[in-house]
């Protein structure tokens, strides 16, 4: 059960942080608040945001970083989406792909459909289901301490990692990237293999 520590970690700013000093990491980010947060820190060629397809965002990053096994891949995604494509946990830890690593940004919320509550609210603990499935590395942040400790996890150690991040519940400005989808397919990959 985890635990009911006191959640202060704002998501925009968590983000912000964790984007940083992003060098060319390649970014799956999930349906809604973790898209629009990645593209208010800025908007990126290395960015693939998913405008749909809720509860694909592990999977789309793990077949990017089995076909890319010499570039890091790092998931943004929120609890409700996790929790809709939680199966992708236990293919990714039979999978072990060693350069993703997979960060929650967990408000206990369905953000994109009205804030009800999800079942990380009731003690649903995502990181345990992490370990549960396979993951060597997991661990929940509600700190910035943690938060700290956690982001050179999410850059550098051998993964497949999973941060799951605490944030509250408090609303965002909306900040769109483009929203034309096959632009972005190609912005991506001609990007990531060059012209082709």
């Amino acid at each position: 059960m985890a635990s009911r520590r006191k959640i202060t970690l704002d998501r925009r700013k968590v983000v912000e942080k964790i984007l940083k000093d992003r060098g060319d990491i390649l970014l799956v980010t999930g349906l809604g608040a973790p898209t629009w947060d990645a593209a208010a820190v800025g908007d990126h060629p290395n960015n693939f945001y998913l405008w749909g397809g809720m509860g694909g965002a592990v999977l789309t990053g793990l077949g990017l970083a089995l076909a890319q096994p010499k570039r890091r891949v790092l998931v943004i995604t929120g609890d409700g989406e996790m929790l809709m494509g939680v199966g992708g946990l236990a293919t990714v830890a039979v999978q072990k792909p060693s350069n993703l690593a997979i960060c929650i940004m967990d408000n206990q919320r369905y953000g994109e459909t009205g804030m009800q509550e999800t079942h990380t609210e009731h003690g649903v603990d995502l990181a345990a289901m992490a370990a549960g499935a396979g993951f060597q590395k997991y661990s929940t942040v509600y700190n910035n301490r943690e938060l700290a400790e956690a982001i050179p996890v999410l850059y550098s150690e051998q993964g497949p990692v999973f941060v799951d991040v605490k944030v509250t519940d408090a609303p965002q400005p909306m900040t769109l990237p483009p929203r034309d989808g096959p632009m972005l397919k190609h912005r991506f990959r001609e990007n990531l293999l060059g012209h082709v």
